[in-house]
């Protein structure tokens, strides 16, 4: 495990999103219910919160993503990408090509 900051932020992290999940697959309708009550308006402020930080400006580029100092950031930014297909996007819709970048677990 990574003894930094970051690494204790990202176990941490991926420990509550993971017994998240968890919780709201074994859970019984009432307790999943109370689950996604209380769990998912605060979800949903932390990826608001992330994409914020990733607003594209007025050419449609994302500030956050940008590379060099006066490099062009890529477009779509990675982030609302990611947020995109894995929100958005059905296993129906998806390319079936083995080209197509993966972006992360959705």
């Amino acid at each position: 495990m990574n003894n930094s900051i970051f690494g204790h932020l990202e176990s941490s992290l991926n420990g509550y999103l993971a017994d998240l999940t968890q919780r709201g697959e074994s859970a019984a309708p009432a307790a999943a219910t109370r689950i996604a009550n209380h769990e998912l308006p605060r979800v949903v402020a932390a990826l608001q919160a992330v994409l914020g930080e990733h607003r594209p400006d007025e050419q449609g580029r994302c500030p956050t993503c940008r590379r060099r100092l006066f490099g062009r950031a890529p477009a779509p930014c990675r982030a609302y990408l990611a947020a995109h297909l894995c929100l958005l996007v059905t296993e129906d819709d998806q390319p079936h090509n083995s080209d197509t970048p993966q972006l992360g677990a959705c």
